[in-house]
């Protein structure tokens, strides 16, 4: 039985999140403030957070910051604002989802589930590796590697990455990613897409990769392409 970590100072939300998590089969941990939710993180390894933006003593956004130095656990961001520079910044720093308050706790379970569902490994004994020049990415532990060097990417950038890199010949429309990759209806709103491959193009561009590459197929979407050596 796994943890779920619950960092919100509002305790009335904090002790709802939590019933609705016992329900799902997850122990519940709760945080009051941004220093406990990374102490508690360091601790007990959770399966996923819910990270309220504004909180005592470290934000939100720092706490993400903080944990994507040496994680890429999933983590949900909540705040009562919604205001789009906020969402983007979340995304921007690591964060897997956004929700505005006030929420359906039965929502927050829905994408709760639904990130759990994209990372729980394969029953079955095939190992999933794609490999393409000197990218390799294995969907079962989430790693991703170019010339054998570790890249450290998010659960949902590697998503991204295997989704893109394993059907080279389609070009995905933003929409068609959200629909893929979220796994629900995210009001339109393709700017999500937009930052993660931002983010994702960014720490790729630290490695070589002269001969494959995430392409912008303008007015329609992303693609990977790649681009085989000739003798």
């Amino acid at each position: 039985m796994g943890y779920i970590l619950v960092a919100d100072d509002n305790t009335q939300i904090s002790s709802i999140l939590a019933e609705y998590i016992k329900k799902e089969g997850y122990i519940p941990l709760i945080a009051n403030n941004g220093s406990e939710a990374i102490s508690k993180f360091k601790e007990f390894n959770p399966e996923i957070i819910l990270l309220d933006v504004m909180m005592p003593l470290i934000d939100g956004f720092e706490v993400c910051r903080e944990i994507r130095k040496t994680s890429s656990v999933p983590i949900i961001m909540v705040t009562a604002r919604g205001e789009d520079f906020e969402r983007i910044m979340g995304l921007d720093i690591g964060a897997d989802d956004y929700i505005v308050k006030p929420f359906s706790p039965g929502e927050v379970m829905a994408r709760v589930r639904a990130i759990l569902r994209r990372i729980t490994k394969s029953d079955d004994n095939v190992t999933q590796i794609f490999s393409y020049n000197n990218l390799k990415i294995n969907i079962d532990d989430y790693t991703v590697t170019i010339d054998n060097k570790n890249v450290p990417l998010t659960k949902k950038e590697t998503e991204l990455l295997w989704t893109l890199a394993n059907n080279q010949k389609k070009v995905f429309s933003r929409d068609n990613l959200l629909n893929s990759l979220w796994g629900y209806d995210y009001f339109g709103d393709t700017r999500t897409v937009d930052s993660h491959i931002k983010r994702l193009r960014a720490k790729l561009d630290q490695y070589p990769h002269d001969n494959w590459d995430i392409k912008t197929m303008w007015g329609v979407g992303y693609k990977f392409e790649g681009i085989k050596n000739e003798k």
